[in-house]
């Protein structure tokens, strides 16, 4: 059977370390069978390596990879909330914040780059709903934020 983390090695990515909150809120949180994360950002050894507006500052080519990054950032989150991957029987919501100019309109296309890894490590347990949200300012003029909900396995 493959599970998440033989997909992750598979493909060759190193999930990052899971940041810490950046105020009074905690990364992630359980309530019965659901886990939540906070918004993440595209994180890398904690620089944000995406800021800016996406169709001003980034392209969309930027857009998808700072959307996939954040992305694996929410997923660290999901390990460490639950240890093994493998207890992630869905992640059934995806929900993304961008920074958009305001005449651009291929957001959905950037977005992808979160959904896309997501199929990529959980499969089908990866088949989601998706919202995304605009804001005109993002803290730290950072691009993005990714945010999942899953239902997990009772430990």
């Amino acid at each position: 059977m493959t599970t998440p983390e033989s997909r992750l090695q598979a493909a060759g990515i190193t999930l990052p370390v899971p940041a810490p909150a950046l105020g009074n809120y905690v990364p992630w949180s359980i309530v019965g069978n659901t886990l939540m994360t906070s918004g993440q950002f595209p994180w890398i050894d904690g620089r944000l390596l995406y800021r800016g507006r996406l169709g001003r500052d980034l392209n969309l080519e930027q857009g998808y990879a700072a959307c996939r990054l954040a992305a694996l950032n929410a997923i660290a989150q999901l390990k460490d909330a639950v240890g093994d991957l493998s207890r992630i029987r869905q992640v059934y919501r995806l929900e993304g914040v961008l920074n958009v100019a305001e005449d651009f309109h291929e957001h959905p296309k950037a977005l992808d780059g979160a959904s896309d890894v997501l199929v990529e490590v959980f499969a089908e347990q990866a088949r989601h709903s998706r919202m995304i949200w605009t804001n005109p300012v993002i803290p730290m003029d950072g691009f993005c934020l990714v945010y999942l909900f899953a239902e997990i396995d009772a430990p």
